[in-house]
């Protein structure tokens, strides 16, 4: 069985616990996560409160309850953390065979990297340089699969474990490679790591996927578009982006290239399309389709359907591919829920698709005003299926808890790209993020749904590799469609994507197990939602 390994950069404790619960729960494939997270103290199921010696807050870290093994133990920069979330045979002996298969993993990779004397310490678990302890283990097992997993200290700052009592040992004292001499990058020790744990868990068969690897602060900061004054005044940092997850802007595709036949949208502008747009300015109401210049806005706007789009019309972030308004949002409309409410009913839609812009600007992320939306089109329509498509309100639990409590009918949020160009197409989300925040809706009982957009310099295999991914977490419905460069300030277009591998890709994602997949050059978001709803199960 092929082994998925899966570099994720810099990710949240919570964030990296609900992926991993969601491939835990919901696939038998075999899957490796590899990252670093910001500062946290772990607490495994047999930790002593008396084992966390300082106040959290005085060292900059969070302190969570962990449902692994073990006590008490920290995670941070410098410090590569391995969760292979894999099957493992039921037998008696289980859990012990797959602690020393972990640990054996780690043990190699050091021994390949110049620490040959890394092993076991008799009574401990973990792997130790003599008395010093360099990796923490801790994993799940329940019936028959595997969470959680290891903790290597690379480079950390060691002076962080001196808050706890590591694993609740106080005689013995942690290490890693770079206080035994050993100057490894992040980037070889994943390496090793991935070529010896697909021969533990993947027969030596391998697919990876990575997120661009960074090791400046300010390569992780948003952009903004614009070039010199103007929007902000910022350098633009696209290009550069896309240089460093290896894509080649100079061979990318002239602006003004004509654009192939199947890219072509013939403008019809008939009685229903009026009538839509007439609503829609009566009411001072948003469209993304207008926003963000969808092309099938008169084969939608004709059919009576269209996607409204609340929090304002000025978004908080600048993605690489879009062109909605990246200018200061505005305060909230209160009245705004009530008026997408009545535009509703007066349309007389089945299917209402509601989404919004990224508002980090706000302490919830505007998932309030979502929760709102739905319930103001409930009362007025009580029979129609509502559709929403989300930001990820920057991970905060509560803002998605308000989120996936407003039980919409799908659920939306668009992982947009594959791994390695996240930061060049969407700096301020996350890959792993979002794949978190599909998991905790379908987790939640809802119909889930995403999308991608291809044609910004990812390979066929990562594609494949990225709905491999939101299956593995539970999505039901994906979209995939071309990507159209707004602007010159936007993305370039590497390559068009012709509709023979489009019809390819959609009898690959079905193969998968989506309910129901949308893919063709013109395909966005809420292309054909309603039958898509229609198409798969409810949550």
């Amino acid at each position: 069985m092929t082994l998925r390994a899966r570099w994720l950069g810099r990710v949240g404790y919570h964030d990296a616990h609900v992926l991993q619960r969601a491939l835990f729960e919901r696939t038998d494939e075999q899957y490796l996560l590899l990252m670093e997270h910001p500062h946290v103290y772990t607490m495994g199921v047999r930790a002593k409160p008396e084992h966390l010696l300082a106040v959290p807050a005085s060292v900059g870290a969070d302190v969570v309850r962990s449902d692994r093994g073990g006590d008490v133990t920290y995670h941070g920069p410098g410090q590569l953390v391995g969760y292979p979330v894999v099957s493992v045979p039921v037998s008696p002996g289980a859990s012990p065979r797959h602690v020393h298969a972990v640990e054996q993993v780690v043990i190699d990779v050091l021994s390949e990297l110049g620490l040959p004397g890394a092993g076991r310490l008799d009574g401990y678990p973990g792997v130790w340089i003599e008395d010093r302890k360099i990796c923490a283990v801790g994993v799940r097992l329940s019936r028959g699969r595997s969470m959680h997993g290891f903790a290597l200290n690379v480079a950390p700052d060691l002076e962080m474990f001196d808050h706890i009592v590591p694993c609740g040992i106080r005689d013995k004292r942690v290490t890693s490679m770079a206080a035994e001499g050993v100057k490894a990058e992040m980037r070889d020790v994943v390496e090793g790591v991935v070529r010896r744990a697909a021969l533990q868990w993947g027969s030596g068969q391998v697919e990876r996927a990575e997120v661009a690897w960074s090791s400046r602060p300010q390569d992780l900061a948003p952009f903004s578009r614009a070039h010199g004054a103007g929007a902000g005044g910022q350098p633009v940092r696209l290009l550069g982006r896309l240089s460093a997850a290896g894509v080649d802007s100079a061979s990318s595709l002239p602006l003004g290239e004509r654009k192939p036949e199947w890219l072509r949208v013939k403008a019809d502008m008939g009685p229903q399309y009026r009538q839509l747009k007439q609503t829609m300015r009566s009411l001072d109401l948003a469209t993304v389709c207008e926003e963000a210049g969808c092309p099938n806005i008169f084969e939608c706007w004709n059919d009576g359907t269209a996607t409204f789009m609340i929090n304002g019309a000025r978004c908080s972030r600048a993605c690489g591919f879009c062109l909605v308004d990246t200018r200061r949002p505005q305060p909230l409309d209160p009245g705004e829920p009530e008026r997408v409410a009545a535009a509703v009913a007066r349309m007389g839609l089945a299917h209402a698709v509601v989404t919004a812009v990224a508002r980090d600007d706000l302490p919830d992320g505007g998932a309030a005003a979502f929760a709102a939306t739905i319930a103001a089109i409930r009362r007025r329509s009580p029979t129609t299926a509502v559709e929403v498509l989300v930001p990820d309100c920057k991970g905060d639990a509560a803002a998605l808890g308000l989120l996936y409590g407003a039980r919409p009918d799908v659920f939306n949020h668009n992982l947009e790209t594959v791994a390695r160009l996240q930061r060049a197409v969407r700096p301020s989300a996350s890959y792993a993020r979002s794949l978190a925040v599909l998991a905790a809706a379908k987790a939640g009982g809802l119909k889930v749904k995403s999308g991608l957009i291809v044609g910004m310099g990812e390979t066929d295999q990562e594609v494949v590799a990225a709905l491999h991914d939101l299956r593995a977490v539970g999505v039901d419905i994906v979209t995939v469609g071309q990507y159209l460069r707004p602007t010159g300030d936007h993305l370039p277009v590497s390559r068009w994507w012709s509709p023979e591998e489009f019809d390819s890709l959609r009898r690959r994602a079905r193969a998968m197990g989506f309910a129901h997949v949308e893919c063709s050059p013109l395909t966005r978001s809420s292309y054909h939602a309603r039958q898509a709803a229609e198409a798969a199960p409810a949550g």
